[in-house]
Formats: structure tokens, C-alpha cells, sequence
């Protein structure tokens, strides 16, 4: 992903979750992609997406049973 787009990711989420402690990060040899963090964790993948003309940005986050525990889940 080019640094503009990661720059501007960055400030989104920022902004819209109103959280500073939101990182948006390069992965290493993908172009295709970043990574979004909390912190240190790791809370999912950015996808670019051009189709026809028109830029996307998809957010795929996966939730882990396990990190469900002691949430009220059953």
C-alpha cells in the first residue's frame, strides 16, 4: 500500500473510533494490504480493493472463541 493511503487509514480510524492508540501498519512484502493494531494486538487486515475505477478499503478482523471468554459468551 502506498504511505498516503496508509497515513490516511491511519487518521480514519483514529478519528472515527476516537481511540489514538489505533496503529496502521505496512505488512512486509504485501502490497495489497496493511495491518491494523490496539496497542500490540493485532486486531486484523486492511485489503485494497480497485475495481472499475473505484478504491476500497476492507477491514477483515477475526475473533477468536477463546478471546470471547469471561465477555458474557456462552
Amino acid at each position: 500500500m502506498k504511505q498516503d493511503e496508509l497515513r490516511k487509514l491511519d487518521a480514519y480510524f483514529k478519528r472515527t473510533f476516537q481511540n489514538m492508540n489505533l496503529q496502521v501498519k505496512a505488512r512486509p512484502r504485501k502490497d495489497d494490504s496493511c495491518e491494523l493494531y490496539l496497542g500490540d494486538e493485532f486486531l486484523g487486515i486492511i485489503y485494497r480493493t480497485e475495481d472499475e475505477g473505484e478504491l476500497s478499503f476492507d477491514l477483515t478482523m477475526s475473533i477468536l472463541d477463546i478471546d470471547l471468554d469471561g465477555m458474557g459468551a456462552g
